[in-house]
């Protein structure tokens, strides 16, 4: 059974990687170049291949409905968005034809069409790695996905020109579709919260979506991700998000396993991919830049930049139309980059704490609107405003306390300041933020962020920064409590062990009363 195979080769690879602290996906792609390296000696069946791209296109449709459903299209009208993307795309472009053209035998034509795919960066990586991190409402990670829009626009467009295929009249319907909102409102509201709201995710991402736009000539990836636009401002759409996500990983395994599958790379393979892998920084030195040159703080600059310093499963889908021959070269290409991108990610804050003092000084005087320095007056503040950090700022605030919430995503800043909450824009992560806080009256601070790093890191800058007062956090972990504790903490909550010791000290006073 072909499946067992896969799930066989994914699992051991997958495991391997984990284990030498690389995300599994790198071991995903391992293990389909494993796969066609053995393909003899397995004795695939001949649509093994085609099955498995079926299962990757899935994964790739779901995965772009699910940064959908995070994403408000406003933040695509922006100009760091479309600037920065169409400026890195021309001189990205640019560059990597003249290198090509030097570096290679090859004609204007081949050298033009791979400079284009490759300067494309993964929405499937960078996508995964900031929800693997809670950044993708982050300030940086709302750019960086606003930027990859931008490029899969721009794929779209060259795959439509190159392939002489244009949409259809028909294509003219997709502008109405922000008419079906009240009606899928109403669906998703009615679907309840088990099998029905994930079948109609999947009927959103991959019918509507994905065939509908491809039956009227247009990319089912733009559908799937439109889709799951439309349904970004329902109260509902970070759980049918998380609904879908162990369907979506599942299928994307599958996309990762089909970029090594095709076929093993040559000599030739081999030199364009290191070639590209030299040429790989140049990438995020461009968009850290560009990016400055909007504006933007060396460590937005820097964030984003490096979440995009990949190639793109976008440049194998070009290559596919009209350089049908550079498949394997550039899938290898991809695969490189990926595992040099999941790396320079995981460690992407300590990265950009040791370097910051290199970077500072390619700032621009004035800041991006939602990277202004924060000052607060109050006295408690509250860092993280989920489930935990909203609880105790509600019950402080009714005791009368003068308090403050900060949170690095921008969608639950706007809805608790419809609620009246006294709540602003902030990444916890950002070390400058800390350096540029005016807190002349704080006595409390409360760490209720998801992220220990964003607890120890702001517990540690704001005791660098003279703070005196008293810091309480919590955390599901004895390990992450002594961590937060260790950087300046007065007191860590264990979360699960207190509510158990919660638990039954009420189930004592209950005994003890009838004893009485």
């Amino acid at each position: 059974m072909i499946e067992a195979v896969w799930i066989i080769f994914a699992f051991v690879l997958g495991m391997g990687v984990q284990r030498l602290g690389l995300p599994p996906l790198v071991g995903y792609l391992a293990a389909g170049f494993a796969i066609a390296a053995s393909n003899d000696f397995l004795d695939l069946p001949a649509g093994s291949t085609e099955a498995l791209e079926h299962l990757a296109h899935l994964g790739v449709l779901l995965l772009l409905f699910t940064v959908g459903l995070k994403l408000k299209l406003k933040s695509l009208i922006k100009p760091e968005v479309i600037g920065g993307g169409l400026l890195h795309f021309a001189v990205s472009t640019l560059v990597f034809t003249g290198g090509l053209l030097i570096l290679m035998d090859i004609d204007a034509y081949t050298a033009l069409m791979l400079a284009i795919a490759l300067s494309f960066s993964s929405t499937v990586l960078a996508a995964k790695v900031l929800e693997g991190k809670r950044e993708l409402r982050a300030f940086h990670g709302r750019v960086a996905i606003g930027i990859l829009i931008i490029q899969d626009l721009i794929a779209l467009f060259v795959m439509s020109l190159a392939s002489g295929k244009t949409p259809s009249m028909w294509a003219l319907v997709v502008f109405g579709i922000p008419l079906l909102r009240p009606v899928i409102y109403r669906l998703l509201d009615m679907s309840g919260h088990d099998e029905l709201l994930v079948l109609l995710g999947l009927l959103l991402a991959l019918v509507a979506g994905g065939y509908g736009f491809e039956s009227v000539g247009l990319s089912s990836e733009l559908g799937a991700l439109a889709f799951g636009a439309l349904l970004a401002n329902h109260s509902r759409a970070h759980e049918l998000s998380k609904a879908l996500w162990s369907i979506k990983e599942v299928f994307l395994v599958g996309f990762f396993l089909h970029i090594g599958v095709g076929g093993l790379p040559d000599q030739q393979a081999w030199i364009f991919a290191l070639i590209a892998l030299v040429a790989l920084p140049l990438k995020g030195i461009l968009f850290y830049f560009l990016l400055i040159g909007f504006k933007l703080r060396a460590r937005s600059s820097f964030l984003t930049g490096l979440s995009l310093t990949n190639y793109s499963e976008f440049g194998l889908i070009v290559a596919s139309v009209v350089l049908p021959g550079w498949l394997i070269p550039l899938a290898l290409t991809v695969a490189l980059s990926f595992v040099v991108s999941a790396f320079l990610n995981r460690i992407a804050n300590p990265l950009y704490e040791r370097i910051s003092h290199h970077l500072l000084p390619f700032e621009r005087k004035g800041f991006h609107p939602d990277e202004q320095p924060l000052f607060i007056k109050e006295e408690v503040l509250v860092i993280g405003m989920g489930r935990t950090g909203s609880a105790a700022y509600k019950h402080l605030a009714d005791k009368g306390f003068s308090i403050i919430g900060l949170d690095s995503d921008p969608m639950k800043v706007e809805v608790h300041a419809q609620k009246g909450f006294n709540v602003v824009f902030a990444d916890a992560e950002d070390q400058m933020l800390w350096k540029r806080l005016e807190a002349p009256h704080l006595k409390y601070v409360i760490l209720a962020a998801n992220d220990v790093e964003a607890k120890v890191l702001a517990t540690q800058k704001l005791r660098e920064g003279g703070f005196k007062g008293f810091i309480i956090g919590h955390s599901l972990y004895a390990d992450h409590a002594e961590a937060i504790t260790a950087a300046g903490a007065d007191y860590t909550h264990l979360t699960f062990a207190e509510t158990g010791i919660g638990l039954a000290e009420h189930l004592v006073q209950e005994v003890e009363k009838r004893k009485g």
